[in-house]
Parts: C-alpha cells; sequence; structure tokens
C-alpha cells in the first residue's frame, strides 16, 4: 500500500473542504480558494477525527500511481490556503537586476531590452534586493512554473556560473581553456 496515500491529511483550523460529484474538490482557507478535479476512481472521504482519507479500489498499477499523487495534490491544496508557497531565485551576473512594476517583474539579462514577466493570477513578485527575486503564491503549481519560466530566460552556464538560478542550487563548475 502506498505509505504516502495511506495518511490521512488533518484539516487545520479555518480550512473548510468541499467534496463534490466527479471527486471535484474545493479548498478554502484564509488565504484564498483552490479547485481541482480528480479521477472518479479514487475514493476521497472526510471522516469524524476532521481528517480526508483517501483510498483507491483496486491494486491495479493505474490506482495504485493515483492513490498517493491524489493524496499529495489535496495536502498541497490545504498547505496552499493555510501557509501559501514561494520560491527564491537569485540572479548572478554584471548588471543583472531585478525590479517589480505593479504585477509586472522587470529584468535587465544582459539583452538590449530589459525582459518583462507578467504574473499569473494568484501570484506575487517581491524583490527584497536588486538581484533576488521572491515568487508566493498558494498553489505550487503555478509558484513552480512561474519560477520555471523566468529562469528559462537565463539558465546558469557552468563557466562562469551566470544566470537566474533557484536559491540554494549548486551549479556544476567547469574548468575553462588553458593558455599555454
Amino acid at each position: 500500500m502506498s505509505r504516502i496515500g495511506k495518511a490521512p491529511i488533518s484539516i487545520p483550523q479555518g480550512v473548510t473542504i468541499t467534496i463534490a460529484d466527479g471527486n471535484h474538490v474545493t479548498v478554502k482557507g484564509p488565504k484564498g480558494q483552490l479547485e481541482k478535479a480528480f479521477n472518479e476512481r479514487m475514493n476521497i472521504e472526510q471522516n469524524d477525527n476532521n481528517e480526508i482519507v483517501v483510498t483507491r479500489p483496486s491494486d491495479q498499477k493505474e490506482d495504485r500511481a493515483m492513490h498517493g499523487l491524489t493524496r499529495a495534490l489535496i495536502h498541497n491544496m490545504v498547505v496552499g490556503v493555510t501557509q501559501g508557497y514561494q520560491k527564491n531565485l537569485e540572479l548572478n551576473g554584471v548588471g543583472y537586476r531585478a525590479s517589480v512594476q505593479g504585477k509586472k517583474l522587470v529584468m535587465n539579462l544582459g539583452y538590449s531590452h530589459p525582459v518583462e514577466v507578467e504574473a499569473l493570477e494568484g501570484i506575487t513578485f517581491e524583490t527584497p534586493a536588486p538581484t533576488k527575486v521572491i515568487i508566493k503564491g498558494i498553489d505550487k503549481e503555478k509558484v513552480g512554473d512561474m519560477a520555471a519560466d523566468i529562469r528559462k530566460w537565463r539558465k546558469p552556464e557552468p563557466y562562469l556560473g551566470k544566470g537566474i538560478k533557484f536559491e540554494g542550487e549548486q551549479i556544476r563548475r567547469k574548468v575553462g581553456k588553458t593558455g599555454k
């Protein structure tokens, strides 16, 4: 049995979860509301201990795969509406800097023009320093996608380490040419 899938999801104070027909789950909390439709084969129930329990109908390969995934996604929704998610990015390079203008993130990344990135719905940008970008939101998937989209503009390169990297990410450095 799935170790992740069999663990119940405790519902914190101030969070309401509604399970509609077709396994359409709505989670409301202090930070907002998230909705998602899950595989109809999974059994999603709320028990008397104020917990959500996900069970699978059989031990078929597809059901085993969906069991842990469904539980993890519902747990991510609960954490999102209570605490929220954030990704931190660092800009490394001469003249690389970022600033927030309204809902846009404007970055100078060595191109002949500034790069403007529009925030998705429910996503906010912060720049505590010119070389740091914080992406915040309640949907873990959207926060990760937004961070990956920003990182695509200048991936870290292995020779000088210039580019946009996640905070704490290790860049494998390569040795450059040796002159004789």
